[in-house]
């Protein structure tokens, strides 16, 4: 028995349900932040089984700019966060709502 596609999809797609609960029940911000790295894997995950799929590199192709914006994203999300928490001692993203103008 062989590992089609279809299976793929079905992972990517218990993945980015998992990511997409956690980022709509949690409310620490390092736990939504992590909930949205494990929504842009399941993407990739689709991108490459499409690829596979297809028999083109369409898929890893797609994959590696996903993963350049995923790891500025990283870069500029942790910044921010590192410095809320230094400032107000918390992630909870409700405390933060106060922040707006």
């Amino acid at each position: 028995m062989t590992v089609g596609p279809g299976w793929y999809m079905t992972l990517a797609a218990a993945l980015f349900s998992i990511g997409a609960i956690g980022m709509l029940v949690r409310r620490n911000a390092l736990v939504m932040f992590m909930s949205i790295e494990l929504m842009l894997n399941a993407v990739n995950l689709t991108f490459v089984a499409a690829g596979r799929a297809l028999g083109t590199l369409d898929g890893q192709v797609s994959v590696f700019f996903v993963l350049v914006v995923a790891a500025a994203e990283v870069v500029v999300g942790l910044a921010i966060i590192v410095a809320v928490f230094r400032t107000r001692a918390t992630a909870s993203v409700d405390e933060l709502s106060e922040l707006k103008g």
